[in-house]
């Protein structure tokens, strides 16, 4: 993780179109050195709790899994979880360590056991998981180094924004 800089928060509001809420720090950069994961608080400075920790802000990178997110493999992922034991105790100790890094930033009682993506019982959404997969790193999260896998570069034909000059 890394502190967030004026410029970053001038680039995710860029890539997002509007200003970033509740952003601690950058969990992931891209390759160009934009921000492309947020470490978000569990509580927004309105008081909302907000359980999505980790926010994938590089649109190319959110395109590109969209994209993925459109040809249904989250069905199949999910019937994966129920057929191999092994990836649903991976996918559950995905989902403890996004509750145990989350409670590090802040207790939210109302979003306690609440992690994101439909851990730890079905795969909801993708996004979530590439950004968690991106932040903790590969080996922790299955369905987020898998999305991270399929997508492929995404940055290769540039940054998602340019720097103003």
């Amino acid at each position: 993780m890394t502190e967030i800089s004026d410029a970053d928060r001038d680039a995710i509001k860029r890539q997002l179109g509007r200003p970033p809420r509740g952003v601690h720090a950058i969990a992931y950069r891209c390759p160009c050195g934009k921000p492309a994961v947020t470490e978000t608080l569990p509580r927004l400075e309105d008081g909302t709790p907000f359980p999505t920790m980790y926010y994938l802000t590089c649109p190319k990178a959110s395109g590109a899994i969209g994209t993925l997110e459109a040809s249904g493999v989250m069905k199949e992922m999910t019937a994966e979880l129920e057929t191999d034991p092994d990836l649903a105790k991976r996918y559950q100790a995905a989902h403890e360590a996004y509750l145990a890094r989350r409670a590090e930033l802040g207790d939210v009682p109302e979003i306690a056991d609440v992690s994101a993506g439909g851990m730890p019982t079905r795969v909801k959404c993708l996004h979530v998981h590439l950004a968690h997969g991106l932040a903790a790193g590969p080996g922790v999260n299955p369905f987020g180094d898998r999305a991270r896998e399929e997508i492929g570069e995404w940055w290769a034909n540039g940054c998602c924004v340019e720097d103003d000059s």
